[in-house]
């Protein structure tokens, strides 16, 4: 057996790869689908005028704010499965931490997601159809995170089978659907920070 000699370090992750090389990739991702990217950076602007002049208040602390940041970028460069699951992850801190904050209710220390639109529902926090979105939401998110084997009607090769539709694009309609719930889940009134909501924000 024979042993290294007197230099420990460790090769690095991309050591086979110069900085001009790293640089030369970024910038072909970047240009890849370019007037898509500007497309949805410009649906984002569009919808986020629904969010108030002020902004909106993000309960729910880190956890809710790295989702909608992440959210948005993921969804404005094309990463549709990460924009599902980061804008389901967004509704379930948001609403859950504002009933917490609220002291509305005595959550539990871990609350499933059915749990918390029934008693934003009771609460007319959110209205019917908001719920009937939010579920579908979970639906579309739950094949992401969970294994369904191709038999199951929210497995996306099932979906695409019975649409007709490629499952990449699926996804894409998905990330469409999920980010423009997530706005308007924001722009709801107790999320506002515009003096006429009488809500106070400190996030945009």
């Amino acid at each position: 057996m024979s042993e290294s000699g007197g230099d420990n370090s460790q090769p690095d992750l991309l050591s086979g790869i110069s900085d001009i090389d790293a640089v030369s990739h970024l910038l072909a991702d970047l240009h890849n689908d370019l007037p898509g990217k500007v497309t949805r950076l410009r649906y984002l602007a569009d919808i986020g005028e629904a969010l108030g002049t002020e902004g909106t208040m993000l309960f729910g602390g880190i956890a809710t704010f790295n989702a909608w940041a992440e959210a948005r970028s993921s969804f404005a460069y094309g990463n549709f499965a990460a924009t599902t699951l980061l804008c389901q992850s967004l509704v379930e801190n948001l609403l859950a931490a504002f009933l917490h904050a609220g002291l509305m209710d005595n959550l539990p220390s871990r609350i499933v997601f059915r749990d918390t639109l029934k008693r934003c529902r009771e609460r007319d926090l959110i209205s019917s159809q908001d719920t009937h979105d939010l579920e579908r939401l979970m639906s579309l998110r739950n094949p992401l995170s969970h294994f369904r084997t191709v038999y199951d009607d929210q497995n996306i090769d099932h979906r695409a089978i019975q649409t007709s539709v490629r499952s990449s694009d699926l996804i894409e309609q998905d990330a469409w659907f999920a980010i423009g719930l997530a706005v308007r889940i924001l722009a709801k009134p107790q999320f506002g920070s515009d003096e006429a909501t009488g809500y106070k924000s400190n996030s945009r």
